[in-house]
C-alpha cells in the first residue's frame, strides 16, 4: 500500500472459529429481513476511524497494540438483540468493564494520534449481525453463545462493494501479551 493511498480503517475485537460457527447457524436459521452479516464481517467494534491515509496505518497498529498488551481476558455474556433504523445486533455484557476499559484506552490512544474522535455515547459491546433498508422488527431467539471471549484485536480495512463491505484484516495483535 502506498502511504498516500486512502483506506477506510476500524479497531475490532475478533472473535474465536466456534463462537462465529455458532452465530452463522443461528443467523441462518433465527434472521430474515435484511442481509446477514459473514462470518468472516462478524466482530465487536472498538473504534471506526473512516477513511485514512494508508501511511497512518501503522501507528494506528501500534497503538492497538499497547492497548491491547495491557488488558486482561475479555469476558462477554449476550444481554439481547436490538435493532437500530439500519441493522439488527447482539448486545453484551461486559463482566469487570474490561472490555469497556480497553474501548477506551484504544479510543484515547487514537485520538493522542490525531485519527479518531470520540463519541459521545460511552462504548458498549456489541455485534451487528444483520442489515436493512425497512426495520423488519425481529425478536429472535438468541443464540447459545456461553462466555465469549475474544481471540484478539485487529485493524481492518473495509472495502465497500455492492454486495455490501468486505473486510480484510490489516494486522492483529493479542490481547492481554499472550
Amino acid at each position: 500500500m502506498a502511504g498516500d493511498e486512502r483506506l477506510r480503517l476500524f479497531c475490532a475485537l475478533r472473535l474465536s472459529g466456534d463462537t462465529v460457527d455458532r452465530l452463522a447457524g443461528w443467523q441462518a436459521s433465527a434472521l430474515s429481513g435484511g442481509r446477514i452479516v459473514p462470518p468472516g464481517n462478524l466482530h465487536l467494534t472498538l473504534a471506526f476511524l473512516g477513511t485514512r491515509p494508508a501511511g497512518e496505518a501503522p501507528g494506528i497498529l501500534g497503538a492497538l497494540r499497547e492497548a491491547a498488551a495491557g488488558g486482561s481476558e475479555l469476558r462477554l455474556s449476550l444481554r439481547g438483540y436490538r435493532e437500530t433504523r439500519s441493522v439488527g445486533m447482539l448486545t453484551f455484557e461486559d463482566e469487570g468493564g474490561r472490555a469497556a476499559a480497553l474501548a477506551g484506552q484504544v479510543q484515547r490512544s487514537l485520538e493522542a494520534l490525531g485519527v479518531y474522535r470520540s463519541d459521545a455515547r460511552p462504548w458498549t459491546p456489541h455485534l451487528t449481525v444483520l442489515r436493512f433498508r425497512e426495520r423488519p422488527r425481529l425478536r429472535p431467539s438468541l443464540p447459545e453463545l456461553g462466555v465469549v471471549s475474544p481471540s484478539d484485536a485487529a485493524v481492518f480495512i473495509s472495502r465497500l462493494r455492492k454486495d455490501g463491505a468486505q473486510y480484510e484484516v490489516y494486522d492483529s495483535v493479542p490481547l492481554g501479551g499472550r
